[in-house]
């Protein structure tokens, strides 16, 4: 059984490295946003619609750059957030966090998982325009360059601690 203090580690872990995992899901998007035409701050701009409004962020007399700071806040809270339930998520079943491969592949699975929560349950009632985005590219960005970066970098990390942390049950 995790100690409190293990526990704790891990939920940090999964927070901190969700934001790094969440950069390079930005950079990844904003990439794809500009080779495709639609230009470098625009996956920012939609995320920061949610907050803002569409009007706000996305309309003729949007304030780009207030939307794209706002987007790339709200993204990176949101980064953290999926980060730390993922780390809940695995915290109770020490097999998910044992071996590089399977925590990575749970990961991989989870990033899947939010790509069809947020882009088919969630955003097409309140948030219709990211209905707009490329579904290849946003299986991509949410399965593989948050999913899979989250589960590399949480293995990275597992594999850097002491000893005595990566015994939360039978590891890390």
């Amino acid at each position: 059984m995790a100690t409190n203090g293990t526990a704790t580690r891990w939920l940090v872990w999964g927070g901190g490295l969700g934001l790094v995992a969440g950069i390079v899901f930005a950079m990844f998007e904003m990439i794809m946003a500009a080779v495709m035409g639609d230009g470098f701050i625009m996956p920012m701009r939609m995320i920061g619609a949610i907050p803002l409004g569409k009007a706000a962020a996305l309309g003729p007399d949007a304030n780009v750059m207030t939307a794209a700071i706002v987007g790339g806040i709200t993204h990176m809270m949101l980064s953290i957030v999926y980060g730390v339930v993922f780390a809940a998520i695995t915290l109770p079943i020490p097999a998910l966090r044992r071996g590089t491969a399977v925590l990575v592949g749970a990961a991989t699975v989870y990033g899947f998982l939010l790509w069809i929560v947020n882009f088919y349950l969630i955003a097409p009632g309140p948030f219709p325009w990211f209905g707009n985005a490329n579904p290849v590219v946003q299986f991509f960005a949410h399965t593989f360059f948050y999913g899979s970066a989250l589960g590399v970098l949480l293995a990275a990390r597992r594999a850097d601690a002491p000893a005595e942390g990566r015994t939360m049950g039978s590891a890390v």
